[in-house]
């Protein structure tokens, strides 16, 4: 497993070590991150974009008997790809979809593209590179009478997230919420992109209702299992309370998803409630995502259920099985060395 300190690594190592026939070898580039400290077996390995990152994590591979490699990093996803068919030649699996699938699930711009062309339902959207394309995409979507946010074609977590509402209450922001806040002002937003240069950016419709993260797995384009799951409260755009609903639309919306890109292993598909009561995209994670340790609680070990379909071993219809209604918290917790 790779990203041995990602905020759900702990979760995930939690999750694969509950079949005793694993043998779990983690690493990360620091040295210090938490997997460290939660494994027997951990290698410290250069960053995703180094030259040697490939053949470094190879020879970990070979010296150790390792059969299968779970990342966890997003930017490791492209090489990892394109290296399948060499680590493939050693015995060597990697849970992880094909170049072009990434391709699309990786570029938000890209990916509503994709989808809006094969009919499937997305928000409305408008890409753009320029202060000007900016200011009339905003307009066009029906601003300042409906709410519209962006964020930047390629990007990870939320970071060039905003909604831009001239409605919100400054001070109650300053003093009684954390300095988080995702929302913006028209008049901000102008001043800042007005005046720098900026990547590509999504803007689109704002969906105002409830959010789900779906938890997937997908062997090569066909959706074995989805499981949604209501992000209740968030933290700096990491779920921190949720449950576990069965929900066929977002169901069968994810599958169409997973199906029409043929996205493979474990993946995450973030939608919202639009204004008009239908759910729809907000974004792909074309990998394991962190809070997926929340599913044991729901009876599913989703980690492990990718792990086992990559391998060919055999599944009991049990470990398919999910508890619906299951609520979930989650807490820090310590290591010390």
């Amino acid at each position: 497993m790779t990203g041995g300190g990602a905020p759900g690594a702990a979760g995930i190592i939690k999750c694969l070590k509950k079949d005793e026939r694993i043998e779990l070898f983690v690493c990360d580039a620091n040295p210090n991150a938490v997997g460290r400290y939660l494994v027997k077996n951990f290698f410290t390995v250069p960053k995703a974009d180094a030259p040697e990152f490939l053949d470094g994590v190879h020879k970990i591979c070979v010296d150790n008997g390792i059969n299968i490699i779970l990342p966890l990093v997003t930017r490791e996803l492209f090489p990892f790809s394109k290296a399948k068919e060499k680590f493939a030649t050693n015995g060597i699996a990697i849970l992880v979809s094909d170049e072009h699938a990434l391709n699309i699930a990786n570029d938000k711009s890209r990916l509503y593209r994709f989808l809006d062309e094969q009919g499937i339902k997305v928000p409305a959207f408008k890409v753009v590179s320029t202060f000007p394309e900016f200011q009339n995409a905003v307009k066009e979507l029906g601003y300042p009478a409906k709410k519209v946010c962006f964020k930047p074609s390629v990007a990870n977590g939320s970071r060039g997230f905003r909604i831009i509402d001239d409605k919100i209450n400054e001070f109650d922001l300053l003093f009684n919420h954390k300095p988080n806040s995702t929302y913006m002002s028209y008049e901000d937003s102008c001043r800042i992109l007005g005046s720098n240069a900026f990547p590509e950016l999504l803007v689109s419709e704002f969906l105002p209702g409830e959010e789900y993260s779906v938890d997937c797995i997908a062997d090569n384009g066909k959706c074995i299992l989805a499981v949604p799951r209501i992000r209740s409260k968030m933290n700096n755009g990491i779920s921190v309370e949720g449950e576990f609903i069965r929900n066929e639309e977002i169901i069968s919306y994810s599958s169409a998803i997973i199906e029409k890109i043929g996205l493979h292993g474990n993946i995450g598909v973030q939608v919202k409630k639009s204004e008009e009561g239908k759910f729809l995209i907000l974004e792909i994670n074309p990998r394991v995502q962190g809070t997926i340790v929340s599913a044991l609680g729901a009876g599913i070990n989703l980690p492990l259920l990718a792990v086992k379909q990559e391998l060919k071993l055999p599944v009991d219809q049990s470990e398919m099985k999910v508890k619906w209604g299951t609520k979930f918290s989650r807490y820090w917790e310590e290591v010390y060395y």
